[in-house]
């Protein structure tokens, strides 16, 4: 796609299944850089993870098609290269807004691209102020509560373009920047303040790119004002903010960033007396979409058994002995008992195809592993997970169960599950009703393993006891599939020898 003689549009691709929009989290370029051909320019958010997007064209920057906290959909124009022979000058887009008066104030964003939903504003760079000007420092993320969020401030019609560079997410360049300033016309346009102070007097504010840095700093109570950037041009990076939260910090700082805001409502917007208000976006609506679907669609049932896992914790302690180098986990274990039943009961590997009013039964098993992360709950899948040995397991659960807590799994190892694993035993808890992972057909929860009475060949014993749970679509089987696939996995719990019939 070109959209000028020579110049190429690079449209936001397909990030992965069932994802059709990313948030913009920070640009890594901007108007009139340089780029090769496979160069990160921007980092975006999907709902399933941080993905840093390269380009595939070589060139100059000429248009930035979105800013910092901004949602593009997918197949929209991303960013605009031109060859560098003939590359236009990069201040020409924002030029010809001030001529025309459209009111667009980002490179390549206005009223010329409609559709493009945003989840909320983000304050934007706008041009410094004459001396004298009114200026009203913002220092938290966006304006009050209510009120509107210009994204910038724009020039009167003929006003000379200040020169420089223009900074990432903005069509105004660098050093011109400052918080609150008062445009010509009386409105009010939020910005963000660089780190060094103005020439002009005015009170500079501190340069933010991400909208991360600015969720974290207000949930921390941290005053950005109070930040020195080392990012390129002063801008304040995350591992800024971690340091000043790892650091002890003057209780005047603290809570600056939200004045008069109780300290239990940091980083939450008030609304009305004592309530709070937590916008349902990125990962949290997904999660809660796709749960509510599950629940719409999905007849489900969990059945469930107590079990005696001491067998099952001594094969483990063996296993590590013999080979310490690479040890085994319980859940590794649990994983191979789970693919030994669903090698034996495959109608539980499957899924239900509405539209098409049918069950499919998958050939391999893509066993997801329900993970808990900062971001919300996530279900990383392992491929294929039959083909892999009891070690293997270990070592890809450990890998990915990481991965998927640090933020750096791809969306494709997101999604494609056909049978999930649920440890909630981790978080204290004996049993569960978990939801199914839509649109797989069922799955297997571990509650926590605790010392309890038993009986053991007629004698009374102390034992590590857990509960085990299957929750199944009752549409792909019945009670007895279910209750075989589950009496199968509590039987190798209790005696692990079992599983070398079925390896």
């Amino acid at each position: 796609m070109t959209t000028a003689v020579g110049n190429r549009d690079f449209l936001l691709p397909d990030l992965g299944e069932g994802l059709s929009e990313a948030e913009i989290v920070e640009w890594r370029v901007a108007v009139g850089d340089v780029v090769t051909v496979d160069q990160t320019v921007v980092e975006v958010e999907t709902a399933k993870a941080v993905v840093d997007v390269p380009c595939p064209y070589a060139g100059r920057v000429v248009a930035l098609h979105g800013a910092a906290g901004e949602v593009r959909p997918v197949g929209q124009p991303l960013i605009t290269i031109a060859p560098l022979d003939d590359a236009p000058d990069p201040h020409a887009t924002y030029r010809e807004e001030e001529r025309a008066g459209s009111g667009n104030v980002l490179i390549g964003y206005g009223t010329g691209h409609g559709g493009t939903g945003r989840r909320r504003r983000r304050p934007r760079l706008a041009l410094a102020p004459e001396p004298g000007t009114p200026v009203t420092a913002d220092l938290a993320s966006g304006p009050a509560a209510g009120s509107p969020a210009p994204v910038g401030s724009q020039a009167p019609a003929g006003s000379p373009v200040p020169a420089g560079p223009v900074l990432a997410g903005s069509s105004r360049p660098a050093g011109s920047v400052s918080a609150g300033v008062s445009a010509p016309n009386g409105t009010a346009a939020s910005a963000d303040r660089t780190a060094e102070p103005e020439p002009t007097g005015v009170q500079s504010a501190p340069l933010v790119i991400s909208p991360i840095v600015r969720r974290l700093a207000k949930e921390h109570g941290i005053d950005l004002a109070s930040l020195r950037g080392t990012g390129p041009g002063g801008v304040i990076r995350r591992a800024d903010l971690d340091a000043a939260v790892a650091a002890p910090a003057a209780p005047a700082a603290r809570l600056a960033a939200v004045p008069d805001a109780p300290a239990a409502h940091v980083g939450l917007a008030p609304a009305g007396d004592g309530d709070t208000v937590i916008p349902l976006t990125g990962i949290r609506k997904v999660i809660a979409d796709k749960l509510s679907r599950s629940r719409r669609e999905i007849p489900e049932v969990t059945i469930w058994v107590d079990v005696d896992a001491t067998g099952l914790l001594e094969t483990r302690a063996a296993i590590n002995a013999a080979t310490p180098d690479t040890p085994v986990s319980i859940l590794a274990l649990l994983a191979r008992i789970c693919l030994s039943g669903l090698r034996k009961y495959p109608q539980l590997n499957a899924h239900v195809d509405t539209e098409g009013q049918r069950i499919v039964q998958s050939a391999g098993v893509h066993l997801g592993i329900a993970a808990q992360t900062d971001r919300g709950l996530v279900v990383p899948v392992l491929r294929d997970a039959q083909r892999l040995t009891t070690r293997e397991l270990a070592a890809a659960l450990a890998e990915t169960t990481a991965a998927a807590r640090a933020g750096t799994l791809p969306p494709a190892r997101l999604t494609g599950g056909t049978f999930t694993l649920n440890n909630y035993g981790v978080f204290g808890v004996d049993g569960s009703t978990p939801i199914i992972n839509h649109p797989e057909a069922a799955l297997l929860g571990v509650g926590r393993i605790v010392d309890k009475p038993w009986v053991v060949d007629g004698q009374l014993a102390v034992r590590k006891v857990t509960q085990i749970s299957l929750t199944f679509d009752h549409r792909v089987c019945d009670g007895g599939v279910a209750g075989g696939f589950l009496r199968h996995v509590a039987d190798c719990v209790e005696q692990p020898a079992l599983l070398v019939a079925n390896v």
